[in-house]
């Protein structure tokens, strides 16, 4: 199959018929980790009175990461109480077998990590067919060159910056210069559109180095469900860091 018609970004609009639309500009996106999962609901209510519009849910399964945490009946349940845009960071092994439970969940984005499937192109293209958006995340240790043959494919890119595992970490800066690698690669092969997400220790002050870096999406649990303020006032504090508009 040519790079013309194979799973790439061209066919993505097509394929995801029926998903809500990315948010565009940069985007400060909850991970509901390091939610009150006995007010959900509400929580997630309060950060999108707040302007959140998109929202991460993080699947461990105790092998690829080193702890447990939600999976699809969370997602299904997330899905009846909010249309915001819904990513789902597959911290697991042979995530395959799972994309397509998480597609009809009512995921918008999967992203799956490079290190655990030999066969990344054909998982991306996999979920694509089930008309969601496709990531790609890669963990602290892993270089950002390892992307190269799968960047055309897939809508973001997600660089951990924390080991994978555990909400609450502190930021890995050295990350930062993988950002910016991979925004230099995603320019010399002309895919303007790719979005770049990081994930882990996102405050005030990391947030604004992420977007220096190159980053548009920034993921934030503890700092916005677990802050010094409310929900609403959290999440105000790091827009006001990365001047986004609401």
């Amino acid at each position: 199959m040519s790079e013309g018609t194979s799973p790439g970004r061209a066919g993505a609009d097509g394929a995801a018929r029926g998903r809500r639309p990315m948010p565009q500009g940069v985007v400060i996106a909850p991970s509901i980790l390091a939610a009150d999962y006995a007010r959900l609901g509400e929580q997630v209510a309060e950060a999108e009175e707040a302007g959140a519009r998109w929202f991460q849910v993080d699947v461990m399964d105790g092998h690829f990461v080193p702890n447990l945490s939600i999976g699809l009946p969370v997602l299904e349940s997330l899905r009846r109480v909010s249309d915001s845009f819904i990513d789902v960071h597959l911290m697991i092994d042979n995530p395959a077998v799972f994309l397509q439970a998480f597609a009809e969940a009512g995921a918008d984005l999967i992203t799956v990590h490079q290190e655990v499937t030999p066969h990344l192109h054909r998982d991306v293209h996999e979920i694509r067919l089930l008309g969601c958006k496709a990531g790609v995340a890669i963990d602290p240790s892993t270089p950002a060159e390892t992307l190269t043959e799968i960047l055309p494919f897939v809508d973001l890119v997600l660089v951990m910056t924390v080991n994978p595992g555990f909400g609450g970490q502190s930021f890995i800066h050295a990350a930062l210069r993988k950002v910016e690698r991979v925004r230099e690669m995603a320019a010399r092969r002309s895919i303007p559109g790719l979005r770049v997400q990081v994930d882990g220790g996102i405050e005030p002050e990391t947030a604004t180095l992420s977007v220096d870096a190159g980053a548009d999406v920034l993921v934030a649990g503890s700092s916005v469900f677990r802050g010094p303020g409310s929900i609403g006032e959290n999440y105000a504090a790091l827009r006001r860091a990365v001047a986004v508009e609401v």
